[in-house]
């Protein structure tokens, strides 16, 4: 999603969102009746309403910035399907009409920057590194925590120290078991 979209989102669903944009509370009090406007239960009506709604507006707001983070990645890989693509099928003919019609719709078009619009895409793309890298960071420490379970679990067995007490005459009976069969085949 580009960024003109984001902020036809964020303008369009969020700004008009706000209650006090569609209520305020003069005008939510004059909804009640005449004997009631006076009343602090109005006040915190209003509050209570406005806190929802806040709730809601930045559920909606965080959807937004997933959009626009899912359609950014998107992009990417469409751009790197493409290249790929572009490596492994180098077709005359396509090179051709390139060279007889220039580019069409279905070839890649490199986006020309300039020191203005290399550095948002810079920004964002660090952005999704430093994403990326967090992702591999906790990868890492579930993969750490797992070895260091089978190496405390394999300690356990080097030193006999058994969550289960019976293991050791368990094993002893199923060699004893293995070494009869083992004998009566021989």
């Amino acid at each position: 999603m580009a960024t003109n979209e984001a902020a036809i989102l964020h303008n369009y669903l969020l700004l008009p969102a706000r209650l006090p944009t569609i209520i305020s509370l003069q005008e939510f009090t004059s909804l009640f009746p005449k004997s009631q406007q006076s009343s602090p239960q109005i006040r915190s009506l209003y509050r209570d309403l406005q806190q929802q709604r806040n709730v809601v507006v930045d559920g909606v707001s965080q959807n937004i910035d997933a959009q626009v983070r899912q359609g950014k990645a998107l992009r990417r890989e469409v751009i790197k399907a493409r290249r790929e693509a572009e490596l492994e099928e180098q077709d005359d003919e396509i090179e051709i009409e390139r060279t007889l019609f220039g580019p069409t719709s279905n070839t890649l078009q490199p986006k020309q920057h300039t020191l203005l619009t290399i550095i948002p895409d810079m920004d964002d793309a660090v952005a999704d590194m430093e994403r990326e890298i967090q992702i591999m960071e906790q990868e890492e420490a579930a993969l750490l925590e797992s070895i260091k379970l089978a190496v405390g679990n394999m300690s356990d067995l080097r030193y006999g120290r058994f969550s289960n007490p019976n293991l050791k005459d368990e094993v002893l009976d199923g060699l004893q078991r293995m070494q009869d069969v083992c004998e009566r085949k021989t």
